[in-house]
C-alpha cells in the first residue's frame, strides 16, 4: 500500500496532550472506534498512544498523549505542518514575526527518529508544530469517518497571518478557490501521483485548485488557535456519542457542504464532528457521472 506523505506545508499530524491519558483513550475509542499503540517504553516519564484502525502505522490516524515537563497550557488538539528542513523553517519563524516556543529537536529513538520538531507561536499567538518527517510520515487515514478531515486556523487578522504562513510554508488564498482556504500549489497532483489517483476527476464539480487546499483561514475573536475537524457519518449521531461518552455539544451548524458539531471533550479540549453533505445539484452531478 501507498503510504501518505505530506509535501512542505501540507498539515501532516494531530496529537491531544492531557494529564488524563487512559480516560481519553476510552473517550475516543469509544466515539471513533480507534485502537492504541503505546509508543514510549514504560520507563518513559510520559506517554505517547498512537490511534489507528488496527494498531499499526500503516493506518495510523492520531496521537493522545502527556504534556511535556513544564506545559502549563489548556489540553488540546495540535496540529503539525511539515516541512522539508525544520532547522531552516524555525529560523524564518522569527524573521517573519512568531516565536519558536521550543527549538527544532530530533523525536523518538537515537538513530531512527521518529521526525524533527520545532514548537511554534504565529504572530497572532496561536500554537502549532514543525514536523520534518523521518520514520512517522503523518497521518495514513484521512478524510474517513472516525479520522481527521482539516484543521481550520481561527484567527482574528487573515491577512496578518497569510503574511506569516505564505513565505513559511508557501500557502496561497485566492477568493475564486472558496473563502477562508488556504493551498499548498501542486499538492493535488501529489495526491494523484501517490494515494489518491483520482482525485481531479472526482473533484470536476468543485471549484479549480480545490484539490491543492490543505487548511483554513478563517476570522474568529482572540485567542488565535487551531481547529481540528474529524469527519463522521452521521453529525447527530456522533455528537451523542460524545454526550454519552462525557464530552459537551456547545454548537452545531449546516453549511452548504457539511453538518458539523462543536465539541469539548471531558478533558477540556475542542473537536468540531463534521458530516460531509454536499448540495443536490453536486450529488446529481456525481450520479450522473457514476461516482455516486
Amino acid at each position: 500500500m501507498t503510504q501518505h506523505t505530506y509535501p512542505h506545508g501540507v498539515p501532516s499530524w494531530i496529537d491531544l496532550e492531557t494529564t488524563e491519558v487512559d480516560a481519553a483513550l476510552a473517550f475516543y475509542g469509544a466515539l471513533f472506534g480507534w485502537r492504541f499503540d503505546e509508543k514510549l517504553p514504560p520507563a518513559a516519564p510520559g506517554r505517547y498512544a498512537v490511534a489507528s484502525w488496527d494498531g499499526t502505522d500503516a493506518t495510523a490516524i492520531a496521537a493522545i498523549a502527556t504534556p511535556d515537563p513544564g506545559y502549563d497550557g489548556e489540553p488540546a488538539w495540535h496540529t503539525y505542518l511539515a516541512v522539508d528542513d525544520v532547522d531552516a523553517a524555525a529560523a524564518r519563524v522569527t524573521d517573519l514575526g512568531g516565536v519558536v516556543s521550543s527549538p527544532p529537536q530530533d523525536v523518538g529513538p537515537p538513530g531512527r527518529p521518529a521526525g524533527r520538531m520545532a514548537r511554534i507561536v504565529d504572530p497572532e499567538g496561536a500554537p502549532s508544530r514543525l514536523w520534518q518527517a523521518g520514520t512517522r510520515l503523518g497521518a495514513q487515514r484521512v478524510n474517513e469517518a472516525g479520522t481527521w478531515n482539516f484543521s481550520n486556523l481561527l484567527t482574528p487578522d487573515v491577512d496578518g497571518a497569510l503574511r506569516f504562513y505564505g513565505p513559511l510554508l508557501g500557502w496561497e488564498r485566492s477568493d475564486d478557490l472558496a473563502v477562508g482556504m488556504a493551498r499548498v500549489p501542486g499538492y493535488g497532483d501529489h495526491l494523484a501521483r501517490t494515494v489518491d489517483p483520482g482525485i481531479h476527476e472526482r473533484q470536476q464539480h468543485v471549484p479549480p485548485g480545490f484539490a491543492d487546499a490543505v487548511a483554513g483561514v478563517l476570522p474568529a475573536d482572540r485567542p488565535a488557535r487551531w481547529s481540528v475537524v474529524f469527519a463522521v457519518a452521521d453529525r447527530d449521531a456522533a455528537a451523542e456519542a460524545a454526550e454519552r461518552a462525557g464530552g459537551v455539544v456547545h454548537a452545531s451548524q449546516d453549511t452548504a457542504w457539511t453538518r458539523e458539531a462543536t465539541i469539548r471533550d471531558p478533558f477540556g479540549a475542542d473537536l468540531v464532528l463534521s458530516q460531509f453533505a454536499p448540495p443536490p445539484e453536486f450529488v446529481a452531478a456525481e450520479e450522473a457521472a457514476g461516482r455516486s
